[in-house]
């Protein structure tokens, strides 16, 4: 049997969740939509335990399962109808949502469940084994920060974050979009990101700088263009790349739109919604299943592990 579909509206969402019992349905009929097998021994047969409302127990071996084991909802003491009602939240509307938005939608007490739910969500977001981007791809970089005096060199950065972005070639459209942190433009760096980005291959757009050189003796079709020729041909500097910058232009817009900047060291996840919003953005609703980290390969992340860079980074605006 195939999985239950996604709500489509607003209002087919408010109908089918309703309460957490037809959430918990929900999630049942999605991890096994061919019914029920224990992870142990196979056995079909099962039933919850009382005690436990997400847990189900095997008839023959025993072995109790949750159903939102390997899901960010595992070991959630946060009703499932709001999680439900975040994921929905984050993957429609087009800017998204802010934790202080969150937390007013939802009636939540504390602004730290808020931020906590939204993080666990966007850690679900990056599907580690995910298909590189096809066939032809803009690639540059760009940063993320405030106007920092002193630096020299367009490439200098100072404290504000380096990060690389690719962009497929769909016509005059673009395709699917790539954002990584990168310590710094080198080739290292850059060729790093489009060998881990980029099917080998694929046709490379970049500006001329010296650190994408390297990317025609990797396999690439690389095809540089620098800043200076397209002057000369009447093109403006944004011409060149037009796809990419448009996308890092929308990416700074929503940072300070929706977010009012963020911190240095959840900038990765920060990208990784970005980039998962504008993957979907012709199919949002079906975001939500994945949201819920019901066909994630991302294992779940917890608090601890959220806030074990520190608190201390600077804001990124």
């Amino acid at each position: 049997m195939p999985r239950p579909d996604f709500p489509r509206t607003i209002v087919e969402f408010q109908r089918r969740f309703p309460d957490d019992d037809a959430c918990m349905e929900y999630l049942f009929a999605s991890r096994w939509p061919d019914g029920f097998a224990c992870p142990r021994c196979s056995h079909g047969q099962t039933w919850p335990v009382a005690k436990r409302r997400l847990v189900w127990e095997c008839a023959a071996c025993r072995r109790q399962t949750s159903v939102t084991a390997g899901t960010v909802l595992h070991k959630t003491h946060t009703p499932l109808h709001l999680w439900f009602w975040a994921a929905y939240l984050m993957s429609t509307p087009t800017p998204g949502i802010s934790a202080v938005q969150l937390q007013r939608q939802l009636g939540l007490g504390r602004y730290e469940t808020a931020w906590t739910m939204l993080h666990k969500l966007r850690r679900a977001m990056a599907n580690p084994e995910r298909q590189h981007l096809l066939d032809e791809v803009e690639v540059d970089e760009c940063f993320v920060g405030g106007h920092e005096a002193g630096l020299r060199g367009g490439r200098a950065h100072g404290t504000k974050a380096l990060v690389a972005v690719g962009v497929e070639v769909r016509g005059a459209g673009s395709g699917r979009a790539r954002m990584v942190v990168v310590d710094d433009a080198s080739a290292a760096a850059l060729t790093g990101f489009v060998r881990d980005n980029v099917a080998a291959g694929a046709t490379v757009h970049t500006d001329a700088w010296r650190g994408y050189r390297p990317l025609t003796g990797l396999g690439y079709d690389h095809r540089p263009r620098s800043q200076r020729a397209a002057r000369a041909d009447g093109e403006g500097i944004d011409e060149i790349l037009p796809r990419v910058h448009r996308v890092i232009s929308n990416l700074k817009s929503w940072l300070q739109g929706t977010h009012r900047g963020v911190s240095g060291e959840h900038l990765q996840v920060y990208l990784n919604e970005y980039t998962f919003r504008f993957n979907r953005r012709h199919t949002p609703m079906a975001a939500f299943q994945t949201l819920l980290g019901l066909q994630s390969q991302q294992q779940p992340t917890t608090y601890r592990q959220i806030i074990a860079t520190g608190p201390g980074a600077a804001k990124l605006t």
